[in-house]
């Protein structure tokens, strides 16, 4: 899998101003994708991203690619975590959690809608989804909206800039590792950019 599909499946997860990002990828077979996921998180676990093979079915590889402290954050809030337990995860456990996911992912039985809380998505948001069944959204862009939409669109537009300039800084030579955003150290000053 060429580089340019994970910077665009996954730019502001690389940024770091995402927790994490899902993409689906055609592959020839499970140890293909098990052997790709494995090299770009080999690569880019330096950087504190890591990537994980939630599933393979009829040749296709769904890839989470995430920022496991931004993920422990994300699961540090009270009301992702009294979520995540009314759907039977252990927020307190990352590593069981994502094991969880990926299961309920593989088995083919109702899709796990709580995953929006893998993905750095609004509490708000992945309630409201659930309890509309993906219906009455406000906005939809990156994922559907229910609770502030002015909001959510800064940040759509935050994500498509990430992504154009992620693929514009690659095509100009810049490898994946490269582009890829170490985590700040605590008390240092930020200089984003996107």
């Amino acid at each position: 899998m060429a580089d340019e599909i994970w910077l665009r499946q996954c730019a502001p997860t690389l940024a770091g101003i995402k927790t994490a990002s899902l993409f689906g990828h055609p592959v020839s077979s499970l140890a293909e994708a098990v052997a790709e996921v494995r090299s770009v998180d080999r690569r880019l676990a330096s950087k504190g991203v890591r990537a994980f093979l939630c599933s393979y079915r009829n040749g296709r590889a769904l890839i989470y690619v995430y920022r496991p402290e931004a993920l422990r954050a994300d699961f540090a809030d009270a009301e992702v975590r009294e979520m995540l337990r009314r759907f039977g995860y252990r927020p307190e456990r990352e590593a069981s959690c994502l094991a969880e996911l990926s299961r309920r992912l593989r088995t083919g039985g109702e899709f796990p809608h709580e995953i929006g809380l893998f993905l750095g998505y609004p509490s708000a948001d992945v309630r409201g989804f659930i309890e509309n069944r993906g219906a009455k959204a406000k906005l939809v862009g990156t994922w559907k909206v229910y609770s502030d939409p002015e909001r959510a669109e800064q940040t759509f537009a935050r994500y498509r800039k990430c992504v154009s300039l992620y693929l514009a800084q690659h095509a100009k030579g810049r490898s994946l590792e490269q582009l890829t955003v170490a985590p700040r150290k605590t008390n240092q000053p930020s200089n984003d950019t996107i």
